[in-house]
């Protein structure tokens, strides 16, 4: 496998590529669904993090990413912290969106059935928000696939290494050998969390279930 890598650069690079998103979407779903039920929970406290998070969000990633460089490196580490942090934006908001959108009749319903604050979550909330946390996942996986574009900046690799020198050399072929696959990988991992929707969530939940 070693010797078909060294010999197809370009494989080589959708693997770093793929490797940086699955590493980076995973750590930011699990943060932005944490941080979500957090700032549902604390209303007051959400109107103030959530505009300083979308200030936060503007920050370019190059910016973001030559910071962290100073702190940890010329490391893959350096590119999955980053990416994580901003695959969390995303989820984060839709989660929040989507509990905050829970009607309240299925809250009380529960309350009055006698359950617990984390069973109301974990049974009726979560439930009722996946398809909308679910939509900050696709989201997150698609903006990931062309916000890793910018590890070839600090030098790891990936489609970003087609995409700078083709624009660095004015080569167009280049700049389409890294956009290409890059825009196949966003489709297909897109593709792929739609299909995971399916499974999670139940039909008449999904976004446009009820009209089918």
């Amino acid at each position: 496998m070693a010797a078909l890598l060294d010999r197809i650069p370009l494989l080589q690079s959708i693997l770093i590529h793929l490797g940086y998103v699955i590493s980076s979407v995973p750590l930011g779903f699990f943060m932005g669904v944490f941080l979500g039920i957090l700032l549902s929970r604390i209303p007051k406290l959400s109107k103030l993090i959530l505009p300083l998070l979308s200030i936060f969000n503007t920050i370019p990633g190059i910016v973001f990413i030559g910071i962290l460089f100073l702190y940890t490196g010329m490391r893959p580490i350096t590119v999955i912290i980053a990416l994580s942090v901003y695959a969390t934006f995303p989820v984060l908001k839709n989660t929040y969106a989507g509990l905050m959108d829970v009607d309240r009749q299925y809250i009380d319903a529960a309350k009055g059935c006698g359950m617990s604050t984390v069973q109301r979550l974990t049974q009726v909330e979560l439930p009722l928000a996946m398809p909308t946390i679910i939509g900050g996942l696709r989201l997150s996986t698609v903006y990931t696939v062309s916000w890793a574009v910018l590890a070839a900046m600090i030098g790891q690799g990936g489609l970003g290494d087609y995409v700078y020198r083709g624009v660095s050399s004015n080569n167009n072929t280049l700049i389409l050998t890294g956009a290409i696959p890059a825009a196949i990988l966003a489709y297909a991992l897109g593709s792929l969390v739609d299909w995971l929707q399916k499974l999670a969530v139940p039909r008449g939940l999904r976004k446009g279930g009820g009209n089918h």
